[in-house]
């Protein structure tokens, strides 16, 4: 009797025991910080299958996976608002540059989409290939996402409809406002996109062909991007001479179309437009007051990178490039486009004057092999090797190297930058690809925000200077990202969402890349996984390729 009376205790405190719970994947000892932009808590996260399960105070979870996360900060996967990983992502689905920077989502399709395609779009898309060959196995941009994900991406991909992809679709690279049938066709291209998944329409509004479009067309392809809950994102007609102007016209195409804009890398381009920026930040509070959803997203480095078509008028471009580029063989043509150049034009957004003289443009990538000896040197400096000027320079490259040339311009002011990264509607985007310090991505120059970007922002703007909390940063890198574009589950650390998370530490995250050596990784994000896989384990690549194509709003409408 003795001994069963000794037994009934420890039976009672056994019953008492909470049952453990089993996960695939417990992250423990973490610094929560869950997308909300609210204070972190600590505790753990348990995820099943591709889903997150829990998150908080688990003591009784266990995992087949678990991973102690030492106090360091666990949070959800970056979104890459602005990814031209388009290219990148095929010749190296890992996306190196950006998962080592915790991104999981890139979203795409800055004007240009990698669809719709008719047999000349896809025969020009594969002539214009650099060092990256791809077979084009794709017509619709569905399709394209489709092939990307059963690829295998490790992070997940998604896609506006470019405005200039449908122009050319139809129209050309030509000067022209679309007829009414023509229109018509767009906008039934642009129907067929979002029923595949496109999260809206994105315009590129500067450079031709797709300066030629006229508002009322913008406004016409946006009616459509609304009926299925999508979103226009646009690069603006202007961000220097002419950027209240711009500004004025999102607001009109978001009005008329009753549909959210996005500005794509918010900036005032060009140092006697640095003082407009708090006039633009008045015209969007002033929408917002009135109901209009405008919002904005950035990069955080005083240059932006374009090609050499941003120096020259659009005239000269009209028809393509290799229509431009036979028009600057001829020397009365040359001797219009050079004093164009000179000029800082209000009609057109010319980058070369912005930059205020040759020594702010930075040549970065060139096809020709001949010509590589230049990569990583000014304009100014190539000029006086050559000895020409530098506007006949810009225009023998631009010919002799059968592209546009890619080119950083040194343009913005560092107050600006800080003064965007405080405005609540805010958003991060590389506006590059996703490269490796590998391969064929080797053969050119970049922008050191194709691997620094998001560490940048965590690095020097959050933790050394100060500029805005860690919370607020990752909130307008997770879940304010994903509301914009109506991403469902996505962006925050809550039950039910996809498994997109990154653990990194917030006292040593830190971009490496410069202007001179921008082929280097950032450091200080240890972990990543998309949906539910690790694709990053101690700062190392797992190979593993779970991305998905993110569908939009209107998706099998």
């Amino acid at each position: 009797m003795k001994k069963l009376f000794f037994f009934l205790p420890l039976l009672f405190l056994l019953a008492c025991q909470p049952e453990t719970t089993e996960y695939d994947l417990l992250i423990t000892n973490a610094l929560i910080y869950d997308g909300s932009g609210f204070a972190p808590v600590s505790g753990s996260v348990a995820v099943n299958a591709d889903t997150i399960a829990a998150v908080g105070d688990l003591p009784n979870a266990m995992g087949k996976q678990e991973v102690d996360a030492g106090g360091m900060v666990v949070s959800p996967g970056f979104i890459n608002m602005l990814s031209w990983a388009t290219e990148s992502l095929v010749e190296d689905g890992r996306g190196m540059s950006d998962i080592k920077q915790g991104v999981t989502l890139e979203v795409m399709g800055e004007g240009w989409s990698m669809g719709p395609l008719n047999e000349e779009l896809r025969v020009t898309t594969q002539a214009d290939q650099g060092d990256i060959k791809y077979d084009i196995e794709w017509t619709t941009l569905g399709e394209y996402l489709t092939y990307l994900e059963k690829r295998g991406v490790s992070p997940n991909v998604a896609s506006f409809v470019g405005a200039t992809t449908l122009r050319l679709h139809e129209i050309g690279a030509i000067d022209r406002e679309p007829t009414s049938e023509e229109l018509a066709r767009m906008k039934e291209l642009a129907r067929v996109a979002m029923e595949e998944g496109a999260l809206g329409i994105g315009s590129s509004l500067i450079y031709a062909p797709a300066f030629y479009a006229k508002t009322d067309e913008i406004i016409e392809l946006c009616k459509v991007a609304s009926e299925y809950d999508g979103v226009y994102i646009t690069h603006m007609r202007s961000e220097g001479n002419k950027i209240l102007e711009a500004v004025d016209e999102v607001i009109q195409i978001a009005k008329e179309a009753d549909i959210p804009a996005e500005i794509y890398h918010l900036k005032a381009g060009g140092k006697n437009n640095w003082p407009k920026m708090d006039q633009v930040i008045a015209k969007i509070d002033s929408a917002q007051k009135a109901g209009i959803e405008i919002t904005a997203d950035m990069y955080n480095y005083v240059a932006g990178a374009t090609g050499l078509d941003a120096s020259m008028p659009p005239w000269v471009q009209e028809g393509g490039y290799n229509a431009w580029s036979k028009r600057l063989q001829d020397p009365a043509i040359r001797a219009r486009v050079k004093a164009e150049m000179k000029t800082d034009a209000m009609d057109w957004e010319n980058l070369y004057a912005a930059a205020g003289s040759a020594d702010g443009l930075l040549l970065v990538d060139f096809k020709n092999d001949t010509l590589r000896k230049y990569t990583g040197k000014t304009l100014a400096e190539v000029a006086t090797i050559r000895g020409t000027d530098p506007e006949d320079t810009a225009m023998d490259l631009v010919i002799q190297d059968g592209s546009r040339v890619g080119t950083v311009y040194f343009l913005m002011s560092e107050d600006n930058i800080k003064k965007q990264l405080q405005l609540p509607y805010i958003s991060f985007g590389s506006d590059a690809g996703a490269p490796a310090v590998e391969g064929v991505f080797l053969n050119s120059s970049t922008h050191p925000r194709s691997y620094g970007n998001f560490a940048r922002l965590l690095g020097k703007y959050v933790r050394d200077e100060k500029v805005i909390t860690l919370e607020d940063a990752i909130h307008k890198l997770t879940q304010l990202s994903a509301e914009k574009l109506h991403i469902e589950k996505r962006g925050l650390l809550q039950p039910g969402y996809y498994a997109d998370l990154v653990v990194f530490d917030p006292a040593t995250i830190q971009d490496h890349a410069t202007f001179a050596e921008p082929h280097q990784y950032a450091t200080g994000v240890i972990h990543v996984f998309v949906n539910g896989k690790q694709v990053l384990r101690d700062g190392e690549h797992t190979g593993e390729k779970p991305g998905r194509f993110v569908k939009g709003p209107g998706f099998g409408r």
